[in-house]
């Protein structure tokens, strides 16, 4: 536990991460203050879990009087609010919207000499073909667009910060999987669709799985402890497609259809997606970018933030079971898919 009781400072609670993140501060006895774009949806979110009274301020990460207002008299500061989304439609807007956010509530809290600070990053920060793994001596990746461009941009910032002494912890999740998922996030609308079609595509590489419930007890773990700069590689259990497959069939005791299919023409279809998602207002299901990561993957080395807070992780079994329970329970699944 922390010397001092928190009082931090969290964008995006009311997101998967940030949501779970929430709930662990305050069962630990922190207090919170959120910065939301809507106080009404916070409600909807939180009064579930008895949370209903948590303080929040109105406003956006890139409106820099809301940020000033939210950082007034915390001690901390937990910042996962991002746009997220791999549709070369929306690259400039993830991009701008990130990057001033980063800047807005880790610049503003380091010039207020916060001491306690938390980025969530992803793993495609580090993305780079051709590479076997990852961990936190690796470089930037190499992404020139979409989601992975706007969280090499937000690190390129915040390692700045970091090489001036800023207190920053920075962790960077692979797929994040788990229950409660307030805006049901792209890992999880992945799950979803692989229960509706019951289809698995078989191709290079794999996918790592991240259980959101791991990443909440991490951020708790690093904002109490506190201390110097530090990255953490936070990808999860890494499964080849192959084997991925073969997990969601122990799990649901169901058979998928299993199609392999050679990256280029995911490539190609992921390319398509991009140029009608220019013109048509639809939510095509691949992008350039998401099949880059689908048969690319790099392998995220977590051993550090394990040994770091005698972490383990919850087996991928137990956070698909929990996942797709809490899908059916939600009504995102229905009956007629089975468990």
């Amino acid at each position: 536990m922390a010397q001092e009781k928190l009082n931090v400072m969290v964008t995006g609670g009311t997101g998967f991460v940030g949501f779970h993140t929430v709930r662990a501060l305050v069962h630990a006895g922190h207090s919170v203050r959120l910065l939301v774009r809507s106080p009404q949806k916070m409600q909807r979110v939180f009064t579930p879990f008895g949370l209903e009274n948590l303080p929040c301020i109105k406003g956006d990460i890139t409106d820099e009087d809301s940020v000033n207002k939210a950082l007034d008299g915390c001690n901390a500061v937990f910042h996962s609010a991002a746009l997220v989304s791999v549709h070369a439609s929306d690259s400039e807007k993830v991009l701008n919207n990130n990057l001033l956010g980063t800047r807005l509530v880790l610049g503003g809290a380091w010039e207020r000499g916060i001491q306690r600070m938390i980025q969530v990053s992803s793993t495609t920060a580090l993305f780079r073909s051709g590479l076997s793994g990852v961990d936190e001596h690796s470089p930037l990746g190499t992404a020139l667009s979409g989601y992975g461009r706007s969280k090499i941009e937000c690190e390129k910032f915040v390692r700045d910060l970091q090489d001036k002494g800023a207190p920053i912890y920075t962790t960077y999740p692979g797929s994040i999987m788990g229950p409660d998922d307030p805006g049901l996030s792209e890992a999880m609308v992945g799950l979803r669709t692989f229960l509706k079609t019951r289809l698995l595509l078989e191709t290079t590489s794999g996918i790592q799985i991240i259980d959101v419930r791991d990443l909440a007890k991490a951020h708790l773990g690093l904002l109490e402890r506190g201390g110097p700069p530090a990255r953490y590689l936070m990808g999860g259990h890494y499964f080849s497609w192959t084997d991925y497959a073969e997990e969601m069939e122990a799990v649901t005791s169901q058979k998928f259809r299993r199609v392999r299919v050679r990256p280029r023409l995911l490539k190609a279809a992921g390319a398509i997606g991009d140029m009608l998602s220019r013109f048509i207002n639809i939510e095509f299901p691949l992008s350039e970018e998401s099949v880059t990561y689908a048969t690319e993957w790099t392998v995220a080395d977590d051993s550090l933030i394990k040994k770091t807070l005698q972490l383990q992780y919850v087996t991928t079994a137990e956070t698909l079971r929990d996942s797709i329970a809490w899908l059916h329970s939600s009504g995102h699944l229905h009956g007629d898919e089975k468990r």
